[in-house]
């Protein structure tokens, strides 16, 4: 995750950067800021107001860690603030490190895993108050977050959790193999509301969640400033002429020649997943057949690109061979990884 620490204090530094050493060992990218005055080697000063700070930080970080009262974080991020599903965690400690509170995003930001890592680390209290946390129920959110599947409906989801809370059963049906044993408040008998891992429309239940697993990668080549209504139409067809829901597309992935191509970042952005390049030697570093392009491999080094980019970002199988049509490229390959409860 790239994490954001901020602090105010002689105190709070000291102890933004501890925090900042249990994460970075935990292979978190740390950025630590303090104002001017307070900075210390490895600090980055704080030069605007932290309302800002906190809004550029909402765009360009997983997670903002305040070392502060909790109502400067609060006033902080409350310009911010829009969806579950898009904001990033955000937890507040005292200066002291006695306590680390999730604020926000606690399940599908992380905020929780973070709060109880840093809790072990640092010697912290971690204060959760998701009620589902509290009463030790299934949190459907973070598995969906932990197993990469796609909330269908936000609504949905909240009242399955509601009904957990409730006492009452909720039923689970997979089109999917599912490790593990089934959590306490589900059931496999019917029941008025569920949960359905799947790719399809279906609704068993008379109120269903659908869960659908991010399990493929989708990789991409295309000529020099190719635009991106095209790309995204060309891969939507695509994409349903394989029967996938773009829902289900982990990232993009492309060699790292197209890093900055405007229309393949847009697209990405567009089906809200990232755009992952790859050198011309880890492309070629693959192993297996793929299709053969002269002219790709005088240009690019790399036989084909959209193939590879797909088996190297998915680690997994070649689904769909590549796709060619007016200078663009498409080739699917899935995700190898079980679904599982922990």
């Amino acid at each position: 995750m790239k994490i954001r620490i901020v602090s105010f204090t002689v105190h709070g530094e000291q102890t933004a950067r501890r925090v900042k050493d249990a994460l970075a060992s935990a292979g978190h990218a740390c950025r630590p800021f303090a104002p001017e005055s307070l900075c210390k080697p490895g600090d980055e000063p704080l030069c605007v107001p932290v309302s800002d700070w906190a809004g550029d930080g909402f765009q360009n970080a997983d997670a903002l860690v305040f070392v502060c009262a909790a109502g400067i974080a609060v006033r902080a991020i409350a310009p911010w603030v829009r969806d579950k599903t898009t904001d990033p965690a955000v937890l507040v400690l005292d200066e002291k490190g006695t306590y680390v509170i999730p604020l926000l995003s606690g399940h599908l930001g992380g905020a929780n895993a973070l709060a109880n890592a840093l809790s072990a680390a640092i010697g912290a209290t971690a204060v959760v108050t998701t009620a589902t946390d509290l009463n030790g129920l299934f949190a459907v959110d973070v598995f969906a977050k932990n197993n990469h599947l796609f909330i269908a409906d936000m609504e949905a989801a909240k009242a399955v959790s509601a009904a957990l809370l409730r006492g009452e059963p909720v039923g689970f049906r997979s089109d999917f193999l599912v490790r593990g044993t089934l959590p306490k408040g589900l059931t496999r008998d019917d029941a008025p509301i569920g949960i359905y891992i799947t790719q399809t429309e279906q609704t068993p239940f008379a109120r269903t969640l659908r869960l659908i697993p991010k399990r493929y990668a989708l990789g991409a080549g295309c000529r020099r400033n190719k635009r991106a209504d095209a790309l995204e139409a060309f891969f939507r067809r695509e994409l349903h002429a394989a029967g996938v829901p773009a829902s289900a597309l982990r990232c993009i992935a492309s060699i790292d020649l197209k890093r900055d191509e405007p229309g393949l970042s847009a697209v990405a952005n567009a089906f809200g997943v990232p755009f992952e390049t790859f050198t011309r030697d880890e492309l070629n570093a693959v192993i297996g057949t793929f299709s053969q392009s002269a002219f790709v491999r005088e240009t690019t080094g790399v036989d084909c690109v959209s193939e590879r980019a797909a088996v190297r970002a998915s680690q997994g199988e070649l689904v769909v061979k590549k796709v060619a049509e007016d200078g663009m490229t498409f080739a699917l390959a899935v995700y190898g990884e079980e679904i599982a409860f922990e």
